[in-house]
């Protein structure tokens, strides 16, 4: 019977690892495997990603287009007609936005004037756009800014 006590691989499944640099009897002293000179038996060597032989690798034979701008916020944008199903009267902040899963939690919003407001809200957003203000005002919400 087989229990924790008699367990075992099976042979030839496990081998043992190759130990090398250890003197001229192990069979792998010496130059442990590696050879006399050339660019393998050195430390640090190994084709790095891209290494064409040589060759001009692909990424520096194309042309290099655009520019990436670092510093760029990229806003979860957010319309008037997403806004209308809250309550009138409430506090809509950008935690409540990604609490009723409208938006990504930890992204700035803006909201954009696309469909109507009928409620009114109050909205403490990161940006808003100068139409949707101007509806949410009409609807009589109000804008608070951001702290």
């Amino acid at each position: 019977m087989l229990n924790l006590g008699n367990l075992s691989p099976n042979p030839g499944s496990n081998r043992q690892r190759k130990r090398v640099g250890r003197g001229p009897g192990s069979g792998h002293g010496k130059t442990a495997g590696r050879g006399h000179k050339g660019f393998k038996s050195r430390s640090g060597s190994g084709i790095k990603p891209g290494f064409e032989g040589g060759q001009m690798p692909l990424q520096r034979r194309l042309p290099k287009r655009g520019f990436h701008n670092k510093f760029r916020v990229e806003y979860a944008l957010v319309s008037l007609s997403q806004l209308d199903t809250f309550d009138a009267g409430t506090e809509i902040t950008t935690e409540s936005l990604a609490a009723a899963g409208m938006v990504r939690s930890g992204m700035p919003v803006k909201v954009l004037a696309n469909g109507e407001i009928s409620k009114a809200v109050t909205l403490k957003v990161e940006k808003i756009s100068g139409s949707a203000r101007a509806k949410v005002e009409a609807a009589g919400g109000s804008i608070l800014d951001q702290d």
